[in-house]
């Protein structure tokens, strides 16, 4: 059993950790690594290599899928005494398609401090790298595998006009990218494979056009379906546009080269344009 810290109150730690390059983590995070009495890790391997990484020595525990309701009482009740303990998942953030949602439920539901020290996220790095324009977007996970469930979810993603991120196991891929093909069609989707590692790779096309492509694929893979509606944003207001304005100034642009400019970034004519950088240029 783990005697309590001597730190404070205890607490509960969800620590996100790298999803592929081990440098992908903050300070943070190692300073709550190397201090927590425990760290409750989906692959105590695989945090172990972490750990190592960065000569941390903190005690693991396995906690997974798996764990029982008694496994999740007595880490609350380890949390209770005063244990300050940190939560990883395998690679990437807690909770998200990951297990550990109903621990932290419960420690506040017992008036445990929890406390989310962000970092890498596979569906954020996926959707960044994939290039489309995505004002909203939605995160779906894992597929069902088949059946009736999962043929209504295809088709609910194809009625959607949002950006959609996805996981999908590199044995399942070929299958899942020829079924979003036939709900799509054209449709932009993006595999986005290995990510943050060495042999890291993101392929644009249709369902059918990587479904030929990744006959057979390896390592960890996001999808993401490019949007069909895109909000248009929202108009600056006068004040918003003047400091654009300024800034454009700043970088030694002309009158008519700024205008120009911030027409084009902003959306409004260039007559209004013209007249807001005349006001800015007299302001200056």
């Amino acid at each position: 059993m783990t005697a309590p810290s001597t730190q404070g109150e205890g607490r509960l730690f969800v620590v996100a950790t790298p999803i592929g390059n081990l440098e992908d983590i903050t300070l943070r995070a190692l300073r709550v690594l190397a201090s927590v009495d425990r760290v409750l890790a989906e692959d105590t391997r695989r945090t172990r290599t972490l750990l190592a990484h960065h000569a941390i020595g903190a005690p693991l525990r396995a906690f997974h899928a798996y764990s029982s309701a008694h496994a999740v009482t007595a880490i609350v009740d380890e949390l209770d005494r005063g244990a300050r303990l940190a939560l990883v998942t395998d690679a990437g953030t807690p909770v998200v398609s990951d297990p550990g949602a109903n621990l932290i439920a419960a420690a506040r539901e017992r008036g445990i401090p929890v406390e989310v020290v962000p970092g890498a996220s596979a569906p954020l790095t996926a959707l960044v790298g994939a290039g489309f324009l995505a004002s909203r977007f939605r995160f779906v996970g894992f597929l069902p595998r088949s059946g009736k469930r999962r043929r209504e979810l295809i088709a609910t993603l194809a009625r959607d006009g949002d950006a959609i991120v996805l996981f999908e196991a590199p044995t399942r891929l070929r299958g899942t990218l020829l079924e979003l093909g036939e709900a799509l069609g054209e449709r932009p989707i993006a595999v986005c494979r290995e990510l943050t590692k060495l042999h890291e790779e993101v392929a644009r096309g249709t369902g059918a056009e990587l479904a030929e492509r990744f006959a057979t694929a390896r390592g960890e893979i996001t999808l993401v379906i490019a949007p069909t509606f895109v909000e248009p944003p929202e108009p600056p207001d006068e004040g918003e546009l003047v400091e654009r304005a300024r800034a454009l100034l700043e970088e030694g642009l002309g009158a008519k080269e700024a205008a120009d400019a911030l027409a084009e970034a902003s959306g409004t004519s260039r007559r209004e344009a013209y007249r807001v950088v005349l006001a800015a240029r007299e302001e200056r």
